[in-house]
């Protein structure tokens, strides 16, 4: 009996769903390997499958049902409109961190010749996309992982970004003023632990989700450090956890007592962004 990609494709999800996973995500993986937009998959969904490609659905699925990120099963993922190679060494790029990224430039859209360091740039998304969306600024990004810096360079590589790349624990390895300074930097503390996804827990980079102090440990060394960084004019972002807004506020306030502080919200209403300007 032939088989059709919307039956197997049926089948798969049905089976992550019993598993109490995200059925869509068999679909997902499946179009991102075809190429296929929705349109195409509504044009070719009831055409017979492979054999091979049957396989390979089985295959992904079972990996899904592992808990490996649909991310890592590809070995990239988008931000921003570029791809970006993930590996286990790099924590996947987020929507969240879009809103970072589009939060600097919306807020720096008349300043030119910048210089900006992105601290634990991991997969590099952030500092590529900047230097992506405004050649002319001077972009550093740092990272304590030597193995999530090569992918990064890689990455920047691949995309024509031209960046300089340093190993630094948060701004150590920094030795001259900065306009910006961005960061996502690992802000989840280990009372959490139980609250995050299975997928998170057993598979991205623990080091670039979890934090000491209740995850603020970064945030305190970039409080104690950035002062000494950061140009008088110069202007701080940093992504956080969605209860973390008024501590980090208080932080950073006592740091930069001349500046404004402000915590902005995400997409969701969740607070997400500290900027201090």
């Amino acid at each position: 009996m032939v088989k059709t990609y919307v039956e197997v494709l049926s089948r798969a999800s049905s089976f992550l769903e019993e598993s109490g996973l995200e059925g869509y995500a068999i679909e997902y993986l499946f179009l991102e390997r075809k190429g296929w937009s929705k349109t195409q998959w509504l044009l070719h969904m009831r055409e017979a499958i492979s054999a091979e490609e049957e396989m390979l659905i089985q295959a992904d699925t079972r990996l899904l049902r592992d808990h490996v990120p649909a991310q890592y099963i590809l070995g990239y993922s988008d931000f921003l409109g570029h791809r970006f190679k993930v590996t286990k060494n790099t924590l996947i790029p987020r929507p969240e961190t879009e809103e970072l990224v589009m939060l600097c430039l919306e807020r720096n859209r008349q300043r030119d010749n910048l210089k900006i360091v992105d601290i634990g740039t991991g997969t590099g998304a952030i500092a590529i996309s900047l230097k992506l969306a405004r050649p002319d600024w001077q972009v550093r990004a740092v990272d304590i992982s030597e193995e999530a810096l090569n992918t990064a360079k890689e990455n920047a590589d691949h995309l024509g970004a031209n960046i300089v790349y340093e190993r630094s624990d948060v701004l150590s390895a920094i030795d001259e003023p900065q306009d910006i300074i961005i960061s996502n930097p690992p802000y989840i503390g280990q009372s959490e632990w139980s609250l995050m996804d299975e997928s998170v827990r057993t598979y991205e980079p623990k080091k670039a989700l979890f934090a000491e102090n209740d995850g603020l440990a970064i945030y305190q060394k970039i409080a104690e450090e950035a002062p000494i960084v950061l140009k008088p004019e110069g202007m701080l972002l940093m992504e956080i956890g969605f209860k973390q807004g008024p501590v980090v506020k208080e932080m950073m306030q006592k740091a930069f007592p001349s500046k404004l502080v402000e915590v902005k919200k995400d997409l969701a209403r969740n607070d997400r962004i500290v900027v201090v300007s």
